[in-house]
């Protein structure tokens, strides 16, 4: 593995600022899309609530109610379904 040149990085960081600045260069976007409703990624890792809010790190009551549309998953909990539906080895390594 090589060693960053964070120094390095920071300053190449500043010259793009200042070429989109100037407008000689486009910033990179990325589209992120909505996760699966919680119902579907729980069942695709055959999960019951209980053990799907363990891992989640949430109350069972909360799973309850994402999944009955009384709750939407906030910000943090959002990532980790859509790491849940992307990644679910990286979910079954952890039970």
């Amino acid at each position: 593995m090589s060693k960053r040149n964070i120094g390095q990085e920071i300053l190449d960081g500043i010259r793009d600022i200042k070429a989109y600045k100037a407008g000689k260069k486009g910033l990179r976007t990325h589209t992120v899309r909505e996760p699966a409703p919680p119902q579907a990624i729980r069942a695709r890792l055959n999960l019951s609530q209980a053990a799907f809010a363990g891992l989640m790190g949430v109350s069972l009551r909360t799973v309850q109610d994402w999944e009955q549309g009384r709750r939407k998953p906030s910000g943090p909990a959002e990532a980790l379904l859509r790491i849940a539906e992307q990644k679910p080895k990286v979910f079954a390594e952890l039970l």
